[in-house]
């Protein structure tokens, strides 16, 4: 649309500085407001985030599992390692390893490559004298193959697998049976009454010369000595040798070289604890102390301002921490964190003295369990102090509920604004118009005027 002909005014330029007056300054005010909250809302995640990590760390040392937890270390990890339930004694056991228990494996005698049943039959299969074994019915004509995949699928349940093992110098086949359970008496055995199968019979006690059937390993206990006392074990894996220690037998020591077994608190795990513990706490101060500082950045800059500067919220928080971490605990041997070797640095931050938390921990490790743990432990008290900040409803939650409360608010701010300033604009250019046409009306009518009177007799025009 062509404005300002009859009067020659510039329409738009006016109406644009008249509308941009009118909307200049609240669209200032809200992107001021909207600055503050959105930075004040994101300082209030991050330190939300930082309180939950340390929430999370506080939790994995206020537990009593973690104290009652008791580890067995093994000198030499190549031929044992140990485990040790929460009512392991402590204490130090010398242990060799003079041989593993085995399982049994037995071959047939050679046979043929071609072999096959000559008529039907039944194999008895035993893990032991004692058992009563499995029967697995053979077919006329079944080959070595077909047998042992029988077998195989027989003797699942019995952990016992079969193979065929060939001979590439003379062709001959032999099957192989291989047991997985462990310990003396458990040798694998094949009997059969049928003459047609006679050839894969195996005696699980005699060994396997040239091509005759009989055992390639037979199976065997476990020996070794705890302190010097000799024992054996089915298994490879010892089970009360010491109460509530479990033993995983791996190699063979060698002579005169016993290795040691140490039985013991989980000092270690508890240590990984607290300085985890550590960690978080001085990465929540140090995220306080970011969003609550004024840095200067350098002369005749602005300087950079944290999203909490002067935060009531973030001074009680700290307040009340603080309070808690130099609250002496009602016990004997552990009272204050400094007895740990945990003090406080001039930034707020806590340091570990690891040589004096560890005489701590030699010393007085029931004590810092108490110390940590309970209703009462300074991991329940501090929990206490940070829970309203940070619990569903709490004191970050409404705020930032409130912060996103003025956000939404501020688009509904601009768009009522935008909406005022188009009407504005459309009256304004009404008004304008109107003027306009209305002095284009009075400039026709002047020039009218001023031809009518130059044509009247005597009429003297000045430019004559």
């Amino acid at each position: 649309m062509i404005t300002g002909i009859g009067s020659g005014i510039d329409i738009d330029s006016i109406v644009g500085a008249l509308v941009n007056a009118e909307k200049a300054p609240k669209e200032a005010q809200l992107a001021r407001l909207e600055k503050a909250s959105t930075t004040k809302f994101s300082a209030l995640g991050q330190l939300k985030g930082a309180l939950s990590e340390f929430q999370t760390a506080m939790k994995d040392l206020n537990s009593l599992a973690l104290f009652e937890k008791r580890t067995a270390t093994s000198s030499n990890t190549s031929a044992l390692t140990a485990s040790a339930s929460k009512t392991a004694l402590a204490g130090s056991y010398q242990l060799t390893v003079e041989r593993l228990a085995s399982s049994s494996k037995v071959a047939t005698a050679a046979l043929a490559s071609d072999f096959s049943a000559s008529a039907d039959g039944k194999l008895t299969v035993k893990l032991g004298t004692a058992d009563v074994g499995v029967e697995v019915d053979i077919a006329t004509d079944d080959t070595l193959v077909n047998i042992r995949d029988k077998l195989n699928t027989a003797l699942a349940d019995k952990g016992i697998t079969a193979n065929i093992v060939n001979n590439p110098s003379d062709g001959k086949s032999r099957l192989v049976l291989t047991a997985k359970d462990t310990g003396t008496g458990k040798d694998i055995s094949i009997e059969t009454a049928d003459p047609a199968l006679a050839a894969l019979a195996v005696d699980g006690g005699s060994q396997s010369l040239g091509d005759g059937a009989g055992y390639l390993q037979q199976a065997a206990d476990a020996e070794f000595t705890i302190d010097g006392l000799p024992l054996k074990s089915p298994s490879n894996t010892v089970e009360g040798a010491i109460p509530d220690v479990t033993f995983s037998l791996l190699g063979k020591t060698e002579a005169d070289k016993p290795l040691t077994v140490t039985v013991g608190q989980d000092k270690s795990g508890v240590t990984a604890n607290i300085k985890k513990f550590v960690d978080a706490y001085n990465k929540l101060i140090a995220t306080t102390s970011q969003l609550t500082n004024v840095t200067q950045v350098g002369e005749g800059k602005a300087p950079v301002v944290g999203g909490l500067v002067g935060d009531a919220t973030v001074r009680n928080l700290l307040s009340g921490m603080r309070n808690e971490l130099v609250n002496p605990s009602d016990q004997g041997g552990v009272r204050v964190l400094a007895d740990l070797g945990i003090s406080t640095q001039k930034d707020g931050t806590l340091k570990i003295d690891d040589d004096k938390l560890k005489i701590a921990l030699e010393d007085n490790f029931d004590a810092v369990g108490t110390f940590f743990t309970g209703d009462n432990g300074l991991m329940s008290r501090v929990d206490k102090r940070i829970g309203g900040f940070i619990q569903a409803g709490g004191v970050l939650e409404q705020r930032m509920t409130g912060l996103q409360s003025t956000l939404t608010d501020i688009d509904t701010q601009r768009e009522t604004l935008a909406r005022r300033v188009e009407m504005m604009q459309t009256r304004l250019f009404a008004q304008f118009n109107a003027m306009d046409a209305l002095v284009g009306q009075l400039n026709q009518t002047s020039e009218r005027l001023t031809q009518s009177l130059a044509n009247l007799p005597g009429f003297v025009r000045k430019d004559k």
